[in-house]
């Protein structure tokens, strides 16, 4: 057991209205889990957090595919750690362990209920479990594949395209055969997604008609629209869906700090007469499809057919701030944070 006697964590203090502030959490110096660990249960000290914009809506009090954050409980969200203490024989002390473990220093994880922490294999970095090997890299691989039914000589649209989801849906979109367009904010966001990871062509949405751009790159229209935007951005991409075009939704990261919401895409008759579909999706629904999608990431990333960025930041104190880079574009990839002394 550690020698120290306190465990820092960042509670959600109230319901963010509108965008996201630092206000809206509050820092608190709780007691370190001292108790027996119940049969199954392993203790964990938190080394690095990821952050992923799908926090924010499980910061609303409003139905989702996991119960909201409780007021004055530790923000949820992604980690990876050591095993400091268990009583689990899948996770001995001293292994790697990835999951859904919370701003906080040390958490009981393997609970009852919770999903199982996920082991991370010896030689494998921690920016590694959380970026590349992570989540994310796996929700794209099956929204693509699983959900999006790829095949060779699509045309794709990725919005969102140089985020930790986006990038790598645009990657195994082109090694599927596709031809892709990326949708980014920004100059340097949309000469990555060409130079480095080899999209056919990039909009800005910052400084482009997206519309425009999309009518003149893809005159014959998107078989398959990848979407982690919503929003205008989604109007868009339905208003060239191809015929039997195939639109997937990931995210709508435009509307989490809208606070009166998005409006819905006005033109969804569109589908209609191009007998296109369009479908929502999340990862937990298809964990049968990891093994699988991991197999191939690791593949495809030590051949060097895939690339990723990390945005590591440092310093506990400095989590609320961390998040916020994900609403403001400031994160330069998959955004994680080393926390500090360990």
């Amino acid at each position: 057991m550690p020698a120290e006697t306190v465990n820092r964590q960042w509670l959600l203090a109230r319901r963010p209205r509108g965008q996201v502030r630092v206000e809206d959490f509050v820092r608190r110096d709780a007691s370190l889990p001292q108790a027996d660990l119940a049969a199954g249960e392993i203790l964990v000290r938190n080394l690095m957090l990821g952050f992923d914009p799908a926090q924010r809506g499980w910061m609303d009090d409003a139905p989702s595919y996991l119960p909201p954050i409780a007021i004055g409980e530790p923000v949820r969200g992604s980690a990876a750690g050591r095993v400091i203490a268990s009583a689990n024989p899948a996770y001995p002390e001293g292994s790697m362990v990835r999951g859904l473990f919370g701003w906080q220093d040390y958490s009981v994880a393997a609970r009852a209920g919770d999903p199982d922490p996920v082991a991370i294999p010896d030689g494998t970095a921690l920016e590694e479990a959380l970026g590349i090997f992570g989540a994310a890299s796996l929700t794209a691989y099956v929204g693509i594949y699983d959900i999006g039914q790829l095949r060779a000589g699509d045309c794709v649209l990725v919005s969102g395209a140089a985020g930790a989801v986006g990038s790598v849906a645009v990657q195994i979109s082109r090694l599927a055969g596709a031809r892709v367009i990326g949708i980014a904010g920004g100059a340097e966001k949309c000469r990555w997604l060409v130079e480095d990871y080899g999209a056919d062509a990039a909009i800005d949405y910052r400084n482009e008609d997206v519309r425009a751009r999309l009518k003149a790159l893809a005159p014959d229209g998107i078989d398959l629209f990848f979407d982690n935007v919503g929003g205008t951005t989604l109007e868009a991409g339905i208003a060239h869906i191809a015929r039997f075009g195939r639109i997937v939704l990931c995210g709508a990261i435009s509307g989490y700090n809208d606070l009166q919401g998005v409006p819905g895409p006005s033109n969804l008759t569109r589908l209609i007469p191009q007998r296109a579909g369009m479908r929502g999706f999340i990862l937990l629904d298809h964990l049968d499809r990891v093994p699988a999608a991991m197999a191939a990431l690791r593949q495809w990333v030590g051949s060097g057919q895939i690339r990723y960025r990390t945005d590591i930041q440092h310093g506990f104190d400095a989590i609320p701030k961390t998040f916020l880079r994900l609403f403001s574009g400031s994160n330069r990839g998959k955004q994680l944070l080393r926390i500090d002394g360990v």
